[in-house]
């Protein structure tokens, strides 16, 4: 398990020796100011793709911004410890996994109450996948161009290289899972 107030204390230590306010990281790592200001403070866990956003922001490795676990053989992340967020229009998704240094993936778990939409994603980095499991309810998913209804049970595959969308077209909440292996851009490389 990551210590919040450790990750908070690197992520300002980084910060600081660059010469950056909050509000530049914020900017340059596509990251709210308020979600970077929670990390900073040990307040908040953010989702793998927070975490690449703000090493990429950085200029750093994800791995020196996590701190590496003695054994990161087993990692545990306690069901008091996810992260769950409440999203505008009444939805909620939890985090179900632990921040791994170097590893891209993430579970969520997500309810949409009847007839929400949980309105359009946008396309990951080359490389990136999705696999999507309805527990509960109807779930719409869009992927690029292509639609599918999902029932319980249900489940479906996408490359996360495109534009997607998740909305319960029911009368009933719906909850789904997400695993998510997402690739982060290479860094543009210096021309010589």
């Amino acid at each position: 398990m990551v210590d919040l107030v450790a990750l908070g204390r690197r992520l300002q230590e980084f910060r600081h020796g660059r010469g950056l306010t909050l509000q530049q990281l914020a900017e340059a790592a596509d990251v709210s100011v308020s979600m970077l200001s929670s990390v900073e403070r040990g307040q908040k866990a953010p989702t793998i793709v927070v975490l690449s956003r703000i090493a990429d922001g950085l200029g750093v490795p994800l791995a020196e911004l996590v701190a590496r676990p003695e054994d990161g053989r087993l990692i545990v992340r306690r069901a008091a410890d996810q992260d769950g967020v409440d999203e505008p229009g009444g939805w909620h998704r939890t985090i179900l996994t632990p921040v791994v240094p170097g590893v891209n993936f993430e579970w969520i778990r997500t309810t949409l109450p009847a007839g929400c939409d949980a309105g359009r994603f946008p396309a990951y980095a080359p490389g990136s996948h999705e696999y999507v499991v309805v527990a509960s309810g109807t779930l719409r998913l869009t992927a690029g161009d292509r639609v599918a209804d999902l029932c319980e049970g249900d489940s479906a595959y996408f490359a996360a290289d495109v534009g997607h969308a998740y909305a319960n077209p029911g009368r009933v909440p719906c909850t789904y899972y997400v695993a998510a292996l997402i690739m982060r851009p290479r860094a543009a490389q210096p021309r010589g």
